[in-house]
């Protein structure tokens, strides 16, 4: 099922303040509330993000390849559900779910249930995961969590084919359950990664792509790759939510010298910057934009989820 209807583009954001990681937040998340992230998800649906994201992770280890992580992540389906509560419209997304975490049942449960409870605005966004040692404290093998994430993905489109189901893999195998309440529609599923391994599989078994970063020159590859594997797959006639994200962004600044001293690394300054990058990705085939925005406070962050709405996709519009 697509999200992004034809001829048509949408955007979000991954939610700061869920993830506390070193390698996104800006300084202002350490200290933000409950009540903040809420209010940034209000301010995306007021401003059009068709999505808001949060990230997954379960128990982060103590070991180097960690160590700018943090163990702040907030728990994706009770997240994801407690802002479902607090907004009308704007989509829920799993950015992304680490299949290999849990049975195939308990995914279908939970965004089965989000979707339900949400009117119909989940995504199932998934991933293979990178983090070994967490693969390890879970009790899951690492080497195979490629093939896990293939099964999961069957196994959760399959639960929902009719009241009683079955499935037979190399990880999961059961028969005549059944997995209620089942999603208001098909649940789209996006495939991340930054790599051929995710463009196939979301050409194979998905409805999206999320980017991890990859430039708008790949966009040729990823999207030849993806329709490739759907045909070889039998899915010739599908069309993909194929996502795009732009760098960190600042849109209180023309260029990086005028931009304030004390801003976190930011790659794009300005409005016209970021509508030329959004409007060079469109060209190369993305239809679905993951954003990043810079700020050094909340009340800056929601100037730029301001700006983006009133200054830069008319531009995108326009172009």
């Amino acid at each position: 099922m697509n999200v992004t209807q034809p001829n048509q583009w949408i955007y979000g954001i991954q939610l700061p303040v869920q993830t506390l990681t070193r390698t996104l937040v800006d300084p202002w998340e350490d200290a933000a509330s409950v009540d903040d992230l809420v209010a940034i998800a209000q301010r995306c649906e007021a401003n059009g993000h068709s999505f808001v994201g949060v990230c997954d992770h379960i128990a982060v280890p103590d070991n180097e390849y960690a160590s700018r992580m943090t163990t702040t992540w907030y728990d994706t389906i009770a997240t994801l559900s407690y802002l479902a509560a607090q907004t009308d419209s704007v989509r829920l997304l799993s950015v992304v779910w680490i299949a290999g975490y849990r049975h195939p049942l308990q995914t279908a449960k939970s965004f089965g249930t989000l979707d339900h409870l949400s009117g119909g605005r989940a995504i199932l966004g998934v991933g293979a995961g990178h983090v070994e040692a967490e693969f390890e404290a879970l009790g899951v093998d690492f080497a195979s969590r490629g093939r896990r994430l293939d099964e999961t993905i069957d196994a959760v489109r399959g639960a929902f084919d009719d009241t009683y189901v079955s499935f037979a893999g190399e990880f999961y195998n059961y028969a005549d359950v059944g997995v209620a309440p089942q999603p208001s529609d098909a649940l789209p599923i996006w495939v991340g990664g930054s790599g051929r391994a995710a463009w196939r599989r979301a050409g194979r078994r998905g409805d999206g792509y999320i980017p991890m970063g990859n430039s708008v020159d790949q966009y040729s590859e990823i999207i030849d790759t993806m329709s490739a594997e759907a045909d070889a797959a039998g899915r010739a006639d599908v069309s993909f939510d194929v996502g795009y994200m732009p760098g960190w962004a600042y849109l209180g600044a023309a260029d990086s010298a005028s931009a304030p001293a004390d801003l976190p690394p930011t790659m794009i300054h300005g409005s016209e910057a970021l509508a030329a990058d959004i409007r060079a990705a469109r060209t190369a085939g993305a239809n679905t934009m993951h954003l990043k925005f810079r700020g050094r406070s909340l009340a800056e962050y929601f100037d730029q989820l301001d700006a983006f709405s009133e200054e830069v996709v008319p531009l995108i519009n326009e172009g």
